[in-house]
């Protein structure tokens, strides 16, 4: 299962930096392939893992938050493991013509 989600902190004003880096401390220190980018940060494994983290991920934020969003899209494939290198691998090799 690959899992891309995002956590924002509401009611804290603009910068919102330090309560995102705890959300991503979480996943970073789960030991699940994971991914941070300027929008998501995409996590990989089973389904009792992955969702362990995201709940983690974002009592994180909630510690320090008055109010937290959360934004969740899931790729359950059962049998599939390394689906985000294995994705992009996909996209990049028909992006070189192959």
């Amino acid at each position: 299962m690959i899992v891309a989600f995002s956590v924002t902190p509401l009611g804290v004003g603009e910068e919102v930096g330090e309560y995102v880096a705890d959300a991503v401390r979480v996943v970073r220190e789960s030991g699940l392939p994971n991914r941070t980018d300027a929008m998501f940060t995409t996590v990989e494994g089973d389904w009792e893992a992955v969702m362990d983290v995201v709940k983690r991920a974002v009592a994180a934020v909630e510690e320090r938050a008055p109010r937290v969003s959360l934004v969740l899209k899931a790729d359950i494939r059962p049998g599939v493991s390394d689906g985000m290198t294995s994705k992009m691998e996909t996209v990049e090799r028909h992006l070189a013509g192959g």
